[in-house]
């Protein structure tokens, strides 16, 4: 070698070099292409997916009731880690996801297992998606699966794990999974298919939900249930491959046959959800005073009363905690879908005429003024005020009678001489002053005739001032919605202490009715004219409780 460079050296470094260049630029361009295609793909759309039905919750956080979406899906909010069983949910990542905890939103491994059968056997065997790859195509719904779709899911995959921790993506991806119609997520999919939360699930339960979002069409159980079936006991074997089940309970749960019908989703107090949902708007779950555990022993017990007395029969109910007023329970009607009885009407917040009921306030001023007592005597005779002279109910007279004797009968003639001294619009100024809405023909003063049912007034209201007589004469506006915040609601003035105390004693000693226990309960009844309403308002220490 003389040191010279071999001829055609420089053409081979040129071409090395125009190679080299061409494929940096080449690089460049798809880095700048993908960069761009990654862009135009725009923001996460987070805030339709978080989108859900209302739900209606009691006090406890119990599901009273759902609304359906606007396009009809049935989408419930969903907390892992208080909603869920967590057998199902270590089910859901042994099968779909084992590495969910420690991957960046793309498992390799699985990637590569996918593209493995799909060279090898030249089609789609498992699609190698983790978790949160499938939450990126619920998010951004895919009909066909192809390459492009899931070179999108990943990177969607990558940007929903920069913007989310791990225990957010399963409650969206909970929230999100398909089972079949329109079902979407594990709470409405496990209320409809199974009537229940899916706080605790049998092994049988929990496999089947893990198996129907792969292919929730072909899977529904209102149609297809066999189809279901065979997938369950798929996710099974696999499990007992793997060791995370034993045979035995893997054959118990293939035993268990699925659900062929869809359950209706919960509707418990009907009236009082209706209600919320108008005042409370654009809010995913309302949370209610209302205790559910009440309210279903009350419904079915409304309605069947309503069947025992006739048809065309109606009836509210009316629970209200004497300390904080939250009701407690409020069933509106007898049957919430009986046309018949006018069910969607609420009877507890319809006005209606009293009868007798406010009799027990007449004798509180009466005995708050001190021109009388529980033991006073007073007269049950014929008497007329003016134009209008009061008749009892039986069309008897008591001749001179205690003055508690006379509320206990609830006799008409000593009520409005009472009402008389003591005011119609004293009266009527004081239950207006413990917050309740009185309502008068138009243009028509107080009178005594409201003393036996000529004002009208609501089931709410009159539990609101029997209540105040178990609070010592302190009323308090009723609360059914709850409020994070502090209770603003003040309390209202109805009686002073002594004479709500004599009132609320007096009522102690009011004959119970048949086969009713004496001196358990405070109560008062009524009855407006022509029988059209009937009432009974009683309390005790803890609750009141109106029925109209």
């Amino acid at each position: 070698m003389d040191g010279r460079i071999e001829p055609g050296h420089d053409a081979r470094r040129r071409a090395r070099l125009i190679r080299f260049t061409a494929l940096f630029a080449a690089s460049l361009i798809l880095i700048g292409v993908f960069t761009a295609w990654v862009v135009s793909l725009g923001p996460l759309p987070l805030t339709q997916a978080r989108e859900v039905s209302t739900s209606i919750v009691d006090r406890n956080g119990k599901l009273l009731r759902a609304y359906a979406m606007a396009d009809g899906r049935w989408r419930l909010p969903v907390d892992a880690k208080t909603d869920v069983d967590p057998a199902y949910l270590k089910l859901l990542l042994a099968f779909e996801d084992q590495r969910f905890r420690t991957h960046a939103g793309v498992d390799p491994l699985a990637l590569a297992r996918a593209a493995f059968q799909l060279a090898t056997r030249g089609r789609i065997v498992s699609g190698g998606s983790t978790i949160t790859m499938q939450l990126a195509r619920l998010m951004e719904p895919r009909r066909q699966r192809s390459v492009h779709a899931k070179l999108r899911q990943i990177v969607r995959a990558l940007e929903i794990e920069r913007q989310m921790n791990k225990d957010q993506i399963l409650d969206l991806y909970l929230a999100l999974a398909p089972f079949g119609g329109n079902l979407e997520g594990i709470r409405a999919a496990s209320i409809a298919y199974f009537g229940k939360e899916p706080k605790r699930l049998s092994l049988a339960e929990a496999a089947l939900l893990v198996a129907m979002p792969q292919s929730p069409e072909t899977r529904r159980l209102d149609r297809y249930p066999q189809a279901a079936r065979a997938a369950r006991d798929r996710v099974l074997d696999r499990m007992v491959e793997e060791g995370r089940v034993s045979k035995e309970d893997a054959a118990q749960a293939k035993a268990v046959a699925v659900p062929r019908l869809r359950k209706p989703m919960p509707i418990l107090a009907p009236h009082s959800s209706d209600q919320a949902i108008s005042i409370v708007k654009d809010a995913p779950i309302i949370k209610l005073t209302v205790d559910s555990n009440l309210q279903k022993v009350l419904e079915p017990l409304a309605r069947d009363r309503a069947i025992a007395l006739g048809a065309n029969i109606s009836i509210g109910i009316i629970v209200v905690d004497n300390a904080s007023g939250d009701v407690l329970a409020r069933v509106g009607s007898a049957d919430y879908f009986d046309d018949s009885r006018a069910g969607q009407v609420d009877m507890t917040r319809a006005v209606r005429s009293p009868g007798s009921t406010l009799k027990p306030f007449i004798y509180g001023l009466a005995f708050e003024d001190g021109f009388v007592h529980p033991d006073s005597l007073i007269d049950d005779r014929p008497i007329r005020f003016g134009s209008y002279a009061p008749e009892n109910f039986d069309m008897t007279y008591q001749g001179t009678v205690p003055v508690k004797r006379a509320l206990q009968l609830s006799l008409n003639v000593p009520a409005i001489a009472l009402l008389d001294r003591v005011g119609s619009s004293r009266l009527s100024s004081r239950l207006r002053q413990a917050g309740v809405n009185l309502v008068l023909p138009k243009e028509e003063a107080p009178g005594l005739a409201m003393g036996l049912g000529g004002v009208g007034v609501t089931l709410q209201d009159l539990a609101q001032l029997y209540a105040g007589l178990a609070r010592l004469g302190t009323a308090k506006p009723l609360r059914e919605i709850m409020n994070v915040h502090d209770d603003p609601r003040d309390s209202l003035r109805l009686l002073d202490q002594v004479a709500a105390w004599q009132v609320a004693n007096v009522l102690m000693g009011t004959p119970p009715p048949e086969n009713g226990v004496h001196g358990r309960i405070a109560f008062k009844t009524g009855t407006s004219y022509g029988y059209r309403d009937a009432w009974s308002v009683g309390f005790d220490g803890r609750m009141t409780i109106g029925v109209w």
